[in-house]
């Protein structure tokens, strides 16, 4: 089989290579699945570069989600057999043509969910799902601010907050992005690269400001959020990709009784899988319902990694990227 693998951490163009590999083999509790489609997230690029917080061991495969067959079943699996449709999660593996997951981190796809929308749907729905309702408790006629709206995260909570009964506001850095927003269900939208948002929201909230603010992007963004969120409001701290870890007032923070909330989903499945599992079936049935709707970029063919990370890099798109195999069709 072929696989993308790194021997050194660096820019993807310099340390990646397609290359013929040996066929993986399932351990104890592992499935082996044929790679249909992967999803390309944020930090993966990290993880390629060596900037990220878990540094797997050189040489390995980056990419941490995937769909496919599953081709053989290891020692002690109980749940799934081989044929099954399955969408899982790994700390590397899936941007190949096999890849390797523990049983327990992998799903049961819908015969209804093409391959680009299982490629790229577990991460980035699951840890919207978790911010808005498991953490910050979201509720029907609140007020949600999504910062990155148009992004792989982005769109998935304007997406989970309309559905969820609540007025989304959306950020986004051009009109092309905002768009997006508006066609995800965004109530109000702002070019955060030509208005202050801070002003906008106490317009729209008649003074009051928004109730949750989800933020993957943080810097300054968070920052500033701090200025237009309501008492008692919910600041969900969902990741850095601008760049730069934020540094919060404590004094707008005890003055307004803000919960500042952190978000890292992948530890749920150390300490709550049974939620994660519990959690796929409430999206499969917003899905079915067509209240979620994952919003594809591009789909590219699995050898061209190396150009959508550089999209990804670029910051040029809107909801998700993902890879398919050529025999996926």
């Amino acid at each position: 089989m072929k696989a993308w693998i790194q021997h050194e951490f660096g820019e993807p163009s310099e340390v990646l290579r397609w290359q013929e590999t040996e066929s993986l083999k399932p351990g104890k509790g592992q499935l082996r699945i044929r790679v249909l489609g992967a999803g390309l997230n944020f930090p993966d690029l990290l993880c390629i570069q060596g900037k990220y917080q878990v540094k797997p061991e050189l040489p390995f495969t980056p990419g941490a989600e995937a769909f496919g067959i599953i081709e053989a079943c290891g020692p002690d699996c109980q749940i799934f057999k081989e044929g099954n449709r399955v969408m899982g999660i790994a700390s590397h593996g899936a941007f190949a043509e096999e890849m390797l997951i523990e049983e327990k981190q992998a799903y049961q796809v819908p015969e209804n969910f093409p391959v680009e929308h299982a490629a790229g749907f577990l991460m980035t729905h699951q840890t919207s799902y978790f911010a808005l309702v498991h953490r910050a408790a979201l509720r029907p006629g609140e007020t949600l601010l999504v910062h990155g709206g148009s992004g792989g995260v982005g769109t998935t909570a304007i997406q989970i907050g309309k559905a969820l009964g609540a007025r989304v506001f959306a950020t986004a850095g051009t009109d092309e992005k905002l768009e997006i927003c508006r066609q995800c269900g965004a109530d109000e939208v702002l070019n955060y690269e030509k208005e202050d948002f801070t002003l906008a929201v106490k317009e729209w909230t008649a003074g009051k400001g928004a109730d949750v603010i989800y933020d993957p992007v943080g810097g300054e963004v968070l920052e500033r959020s701090t200025k237009c969120i309501a008492w008692e409001g919910r600041l969900l701290v969902i990741g850095f990709a601008g760049g730069t870890i934020p540094k919060i007032a404590a004094n707008r923070i005890l003055l307004k009784n803000i919960s500042v909330i952190g978000l890292y989903w992948g530890n749920y499945m150390m300490h709550n899988p049974t939620l994660i599992r519990e959690t796929q079936q409430r999206l499969y049935a917003l899905y079915e319902k067509g209240k979620i709707k994952p919003v594809i970029h591009q789909a590219s063919q699995m050898d061209q990694l190396q150009h959508s990370l550089e999209l990804l890099s670029r910051r040029k798109i809107q909801g998700k990227l993902v890879l398919v195999n050529s025999d996926s069709g």
